[in-house]
């Protein structure tokens, strides 16, 4: 029998190339172990079958951007928990969880859900759009720009609101201070009699809760429907997709 090895390491004697090739060859779902494709390069092979795609390139993977809607009760902050038992909103990030009305074409790897950053913070108690990238260039427009970015949340409210309250969210000279920083004010109006629209930029968890309670309202659901211009849509609880190139927040 044939003593085990690194699948990078057999992969780079049967085609003659580097390390790192056959290991970015693996990474990109290029190979397979007895007809199984395997995405681990450190994944021990002996004597089974393996093989290349035909249609196997080493060109540069293009960086992927992940539109997750994310149920309430998941975990999704910059500091997500360590706590065992904790939902986490990047635990949906999974090819089972694929929305099958994704019209990308991209082929989903393991490496698109290990590597991608959290750009979008939301609220455990909160549902909605989240967003993963691995994109440098919409991960500093959304955290560099955050405070430019409109971001719209429908949220439903229990409660009496306060004379003027809803006047007073939308005045600029509000005075509302949340983490010690000044909010910008907010478009707020309602819906219904029990739910309200926030459009409203640099949102940050817990801002609308807080914004709501100064003006005599509890929160009972909260559901962000867009970020910049990428909407929610009809993006399944739980399930995610890719942004389309010729998107843009």
């Amino acid at each position: 029998m044939t003593e085990p090895v690194r699948l990078s390491k057999r992969l780079a004697e049967m085609l003659a190339c580097s390390r790192r090739e056959a290991e970015q060859y693996i990474e990109g779902g290029w190979v397979s172990v007895d007809g199984l494709v395997v995405e681990e390069p450190q994944f021990r092979v002996a004597d089974q079958k393996v093989e290349l795609s035909p249609d196997a390139s080493l060109l540069a993977t293009t960086a992927v951007t992940l539109l997750l809607h994310k149920p309430a009760g998941y975990e999704s902050r910059a500091q997500a928990s360590g706590d065992a038992g904790v939902q986490t909103a990047a635990q949906l990030l999974t090819a089972a969880n694929q929305s099958p009305l994704d019209r990308s074409g991209i082929r989903p790897l393991k490496k698109h859900f290990t590597s991608a950053e959290l750009a979008t913070p939301l609220a455990t108690a909160a549902s909605g759009l989240v967003v993963f990238t691995q994109d440098w260039r919409v991960l500093r427009k959304l955290r560099e720009d955050a405070r430019l970015l409109e971001h719209e949340v429908v949220v439903e409210v229990s409660g009496d609101v306060k004379p003027g309250g809803l006047e007073r969210l939308n005045r600029i000279d509000h005075g509302l201070r949340y983490e010690g920083a000044l909010l910008s004010p907010a478009k707020v109006s309602w819906q219904s009699e029990t739910r309200l629209r926030f459009a409203l930029k640099g949102e940050v968890p817990g801002q609308i809760a807080y914004m709501c309670e100064s003006v005599g309202l509890q929160v009972e659901a909260m559901k962000r429907l867009r970020v910049g211009r990428i909407s929610l849509a009809q993006l399944a609880p739980g399930q995610w997709r890719y942004l389309m190139p010729y998107e843009r927040f």
